[in-house]
């Protein structure tokens, strides 16, 4: 099993959600969150005031998948949320150990 984790900007996520749901994605965890990588923040005008943050704010996405249907996820997030500009986002995939669906017992790939 793979749990995938995307960082993308907030109006993406609903077009995220679509497409993971098309390849077959039962479940996600969508996290509202604040950071910066090259992009280095961005100016922004509160009440006729013009500001600098260097926080800015992402979606954090968490689904764990089989190890078969890892790559066809990034791919499709990739392509989902894919502007062309500065500040799309990451897609990192590490290696999950085991899972248990709490309500039933089920372990890895059919508690998914």
């Amino acid at each position: 099993m793979k749990l995938i984790i995307a960082i993308i900007k907030p109006f993406k996520l609903d077009e995220v959600r679509e497409a993971l749901s098309d390849v077959g994605v039962q479940g996600m965890t969508a996290i509202e969150v604040k950071g910066f990588g090259r992009q280095k923040g961005q100016t922004e005008v509160y009440r006729g005031a013009e500001y600098a943050t260097n926080m800015v704010p992402k979606i954090r996405i968490e689904t764990v998948v089989s190890d078969d249907l890892a790559p066809r996820v990034v791919e499709t997030i990739a392509a989902a949320a894919n502007t062309d500009s500065i500040g799309d986002g990451k897609i990192f995939t590490l290696d999950v150990g085991a899972a248990l669906r709490i309500r039933t017992g089920e372990t890895d790939d059919t508690a998914l």
